[in-house]
């Protein structure tokens, strides 16, 4: 299975080719679907471009993606678009409009807090484990990890070198993590070599404008579709192709 990521917390200066508007995030959603993506995650956006939890914002991206796409929709409760965990919890309570699921970052304060007013409202929770944090060993003594909809192993080393071998790390350490699914993913210049590693390992994995900018030759993306159509269709995506340079992105909070 390929999630497709729209935007993440990136903005403007990352290019015309990141939708933070509802309209443009559903066209982007669209076009990412008839590429291949079996899912879809994003980040709502207040009007100048800050991600948020607002329930008005929740309800305007999730009811545009909805109305032209027929496959799940996921939202990030993410630290950054709400930093106290109370206010976090009552943004999650107060939504109108539910997504589908909703990741929640293992290693960020309140994340069980989040994670269970999530479960209480009957939306899926993306259990986000970064490595370089404890996250993982947090996640693994929760007593709410069997009943998480999946793990997203989120791989933070942004070197092509080293990053496959960080994720076989983070792998590693969730060991079976209560049999539930992983998706593996990476980012900026370690997208691409993880995303190799998770087809290869035959694991779900997801890529989009938040975890990449660039096209495994290096090339600007010009949109999620183009980046699903590459996850979809490359046989053993290599980073950077040869003669290349990879061109890196400015990376997420």
């Amino acid at each position: 299975m390929i999630q497709v990521c729209l935007n993440g917390p990136r903005s403007a200066g990352d290019g015309a080719a990141v939708p933070l508007s509802p309209g443009a995030m559903a066209e982007s959603a669209a076009g990412a679907v008839a590429a291949g993506a079996a899912e879809v995650h994003v980040h709502p956006k207040t009007p100048c471009g800050a991600d948020t939890l607002s329930p008005r914002a929740v309800a305007e991206v999730v009811t545009a993606i909805r109305a032209v796409v027929d496959v799940p929709v996921g939202v990030t409760t993410g630290a950054w678009a709400e930093p106290d965990p109370g206010r976090r919890v009552e943004r999650v309570r107060a939504w109108t409009v539910l997504p589908d699921h909703a990741s929640v970052n293992w290693h960020e304060p309140g994340a069980e807090l989040v994670a269970a007013a999530l479960l209480e409202r009957g939306v899926g929770v993306e259990a986000g484990l970064w490595s370089g944090t404890d996250g993982p060993r947090r996640f693994l003594a929760s007593p709410l990890a069997p009943r998480v909809l999946r793990v997203l192993a989120e791989v933070m080393d942004t070197a092509p070198a080293t990053a496959e071998e960080s994720a076989r790390s983070l792998l590693a350490e969730l060991g079976p993590a209560h049999g539930i699914s992983v998706l593996l993913h990476g980012e900026d210049g370690g997208a691409w070599p993880v995303l190799g590693l998770a087809r290869r390992l035959g694991l779900d994995t997801r890529v989009g404008l938040e975890d990449v900018l660039v096209l495994p030759d290096g090339q600007p993306a010009l949109s999620n579709a183009q980046l699903v159509r590459a996850a979809r269709d490359g046989a053993d995506i290599q980073w950077p192709a040869p003669g290349r340079r990879p061109q890196s992105g400015t990376g997420n909070p």
